[in-house]
C-alpha cells in the first residue's frame, strides 16, 4: 500500500466513484462483473458498513462487499450456487469484489479482503467467480478460499469458492 492508497470502510461519498467503476467491469462492457447493483444497494452496505472501498488520490480503484444470505430476493446467480452449494450457517456472500484494470496484480484484493474479515472476524464466506476469470481465481486461491466446485447459471460456468473464516 502507498501513502496514497487508503482502505477504509466506504461512505456515501464514495458511491459515484463505485458505480464509475462497477460500469467499467460489467461484462457488457468487456468486464467480469455480472450484476450491476444500484446506488440505493450501495448505500445499504454503506449503512450496514459492509462496504470496503480502496481510495487511491481521490478515486476509488477497488471495493469489496459482504451480504447476508437471508435476502428476500437473491440475484438468479446467487440462486443457482446455493442450489449447487449450500450455505453453512453464519456464512456470508463475499463480493462483489472490483479492482480498476491499472490496479490489478498489485495485491490490492487481498487487502481490501483482509480489512473485510476485521469486521466478519471467524465467519465463513462464500463466492463465486466465472469460470474463465483464472486472474480472479488465482487471485482467491491466494487469499486461502478453497474451490467448493462449478455451477451453471444462464449458460456460463462459474466457480463456487469458500473461506473459512
Amino acid at each position: 500500500m502507498t501513502a496514497d492508497e487508503k482502505i477504509v470502510l466506504g461512505t456515501s461519498e464514495d458511491i459515484p466513484g463505485i458505480l464509475t467503476l462497477q460500469e467499467a467491469n460489467l461484462a457488457p462492457n468487456g468486464g467480469t462483473l455480472s450484476v450491476r447493483f444500484s446506488t440505493d444497494w450501495f448505500q445499504r452496505a454503506v449503512d450496514e458498513q459492509s462496504l470496503v472501498v480502496c481510495r487511491r488520490e481521490g478515486t476509488i480503484v477497488g471495493y469489496v462487499l459482504r451480504t447476508t444470505f437471508g435476502l428476500k430476493d437473491p440475484a438468479a446467480i446467487i440462486q443457482s450456487m446455493l442450489r449447487a452449494f449450500p450455505a453453512p450457517p453464519d456464512c456470508y456472500l463475499y463480493g462483489p469484489i472490483c479492482v480498476a484494470e491499472a490496479e490489478r496484480g498489485k495485491g490490492l484484493a487481498n487487502a481490501m479482503f483482509k480489512k473485510l474479515r476485521v469486521h466478519l472476524s471467524g465467519r465463513p464466506a462464500m463466492l463465486f467467480v466465472r469460470a474463465d476469470n483464472p486472474s480472479s481465481l488465482q487471485a482467491h486461491r491466494k487469499m486461502g478460499m478453497q474451490e467448493l466446485g462449478i455451477f451453471d447459471n444462464e449458460g456460463v460456468l462459474y466457480v463456487a469458492l469458500t473461506y473459512s473464516g
